[in-house]
């Protein structure tokens, strides 16, 4: 076989194959949200359940105000989350980088919750203007007893009454801007040469989400259209946002995985809210686990709770997944470097993540599959792989799938 029959076949190989994992997206999915890959998520939930605790302990640092009464939290505070990859580490080793470079989670405390908070008691107006800056929603709900630590709630521990009482006040917030909505949107219907079925459209989509809220059921719940979803997230409503409920637990039962609470959450969630995430954590065994000095006490510590490791990780990823972010990766000499992207967007739209001159002047990209680099060990060879029919050249209609290692190529710019 010669030079040309062998690049010939390889061409082939490498182009039916790559054919196969793009059919899969060519179509991009609508998504409730901000079109964007830098989304922020939020740590709500009712006055003194453990939010200022968790959020120190998420991000490792003092921020926030954890203390024994209720807002200790007033204006939000923001801090930044590393998300751990198993998947990053292994590039880093194969292409023997100086440097690996993780992506990031953006997390804010905001201040707690208390009934009738739509109608601006305790901090209420504060805290809805506060949770629409956020994409995603940290609901903390208190599952442990404890006398010590006072509850707002007539000092009752109640798992199933905090989540309906925040809920509710979300809903009503929601109702609020659908009312303003629909008398706004009503009013175009009046102005000449106007889209009047666009128009239509967004009254009828806003009296099918007011129904829906009627109901007591979030937005989330709802089976949309793309172009619904488009009207949707004009009014960046707080019962679109996905939510991670955390039941924060005390550390036995944290420890043993075990609580009274959780399976009548678990079934509340069914019940109100089936797309969203239910984790259990405890902020106080987190905390424990940060004030280990060295990896000999971590260690130590974690094997006198029954190898009950971090819930950390699970948490970022969980999130991670509710707002639709992947991951794909660049790598070399220098540095792994590890970058989120919504689920669904083209190679062009994460070369512009990288530097915005590279998606506008995009041509293609090479592509390594991490399944193909797993089993791998330095040093990087990039010929073996390319012979293998494991290397594939991508154009702009081509869907970045998670682990995707890439090399972006540009005019006037050099390939990264």
């Amino acid at each position: 076989m010669n030079y040309f029959q062998k690049s010939l076949r390889y061409f082939s190989i490498s182009s039916k194959a790559l054919a196969k994992k793009k059919n899969a997206g060519v179509i991009k999915t609508k998504y409730l949200g901000r079109p964007s890959n830098n989304l922020t998520s939020g740590v709500v939930g009712l006055a003194n359940v453990g939010k200022s605790t968790f959020f120190q302990a998420m991000t490792k640092t003092s921020l926030g105000t954890a203390a024994n009464y209720p807002f200790a939290t007033i204006d939000p505070v923001e801090s930044l989350v590393i998300v751990e990859s198993p998947k990053l580490n292994h590039l880093g080793q194969l292409y023997e980088s100086q440097k690996n470079i993780p992506t990031i989670l953006n997390i804010l405390d905001i201040a707690g919750l208390t009934r009738n908070a739509a109608s601006g008691e305790g901090l209420g107006n504060k805290f809805l203007s506060d949770i629409r800056q956020v994409d995603g929603i940290f609901q903390v709900v208190r599952g442990f007893r404890d006398d010590d630590i006072i509850h707002i709630e007539d000092n009752k521990v109640d798992p199933i009454r905090d989540m309906n009482i925040v809920t509710e006040e979300l809903i009503l917030k929601d109702l609020e801007f659908i009312e303003t909505g629909i008398e706004k949107v009503g009013k175009l219907m009046k102005r000449p040469h106007i889209d009047k079925a666009q128009v239509q459209l967004e009254i009828d989509t806003l009296n099918r989400i007011q129904d829906l809220l009627y109901e007591s059921r979030k937005i989330s719940t709802g089976q949309w259209t793309d172009k619904e979803i488009d009207i949707i997230n004009t009014y960046n409503f707080l019962t679109a946002k996905p939510t991670v409920y955390l039941l924060n637990v005390n550390e036995k039962d944290y420890v043993a995985q075990q609580n009274e609470f959780k399976q009548d959450v678990e079934q509340w969630i069914e019940d109100n809210c089936p797309n969203d995430i239910l984790l259990m954590f405890s902020a106080s065994y987190e905390t424990k686990i940060n004030e280990c000095k060295t990896p000999e006490e971590l260690n130590k510590f974690v094997a006198l709770n029954n190898n009950k490791t971090s819930a950390k990780s699970d948490i970022v990823d969980k999130m991670r997944s509710c707002l639709n972010l992947i991951s794909f990766y660049t790598c070399g000499p220098k540095e792994a470097r590890q970058w989120s992207i919504r689920e669904g967007s083209t190679m062009p739209e994460a070369a512009g993540l990288i530097h915005t001159d590279l998606q506008k002047t995009f041509i293609s990209a090479q592509v390594y599959k991490f399944d193909d680099l797993v089993n791998l060990s330095p040093p990087f060879n990039e010929a073996s792989l390319k012979n293998s029919g494991k290397q594939f050249k991508c154009g702009k209609n081509y869907i970045v799938q998670d682990g995707d290692v890439v090399i972006i190529k540009a005019g006037n710019a050099k390939a990264r």
